[in-house]
């Protein structure tokens, strides 16, 4: 009764690869006031990469708010031209526009965490894992 809940959903995806987000929001008669937000954002870093979400929402009472919003995008080329051209190799500027992209998550992660996450980031773009 009464309660707030904030879903996010961040996914990248990389040489073909499928995110899909699929969450289930269950709101019972008896959780009157209580207000949802689910946000899923995906970042595309090819034209052969997607991305699905499939919520499942179940509200059983009037008296709740449930909102769901869902982005898909690609790394901004005049963003990536910019960084470039501040001497910045291409693979350097993905790998920080990707961490701009995670930063709100990474912000909430404990810092060994957060900075072994950065380290993988950095691995991934320059082709250095997978």
């Amino acid at each position: 009764k009464n309660t707030t809940s904030n879903i996010v959903s961040k996914s990248i995806s990389k040489g073909g690869g499928i995110s899909t987000y699929r969450g289930l929001v269950d709101i019972k008669p008896q959780a009157t006031g209580s207000v949802t937000k689910i946000e899923c954002e995906a970042l595309l870093l090819d034209e052969f990469s997607v991305s699905d979400t499939i919520p499942d929402i179940r509200v059983a009472n009037t008296e709740s708010l449930v909102a769901h919003e869902a982005s898909a995008g690609k790394i901004d080329e005049e963003e990536l031209f910019y960084l470039q051209s501040r001497g910045i190799s291409e693979e350097e500027a993905e790998a920080m526009i990707v961490s701009g992209f995670l930063s709100p998550i990474m912000k909430e992660l404990p810092l060994e965490y957060a900075s072994e996450m950065n380290v993988l980031i950095s691995m991934e773009m320059e082709g250095s894992i997978g």
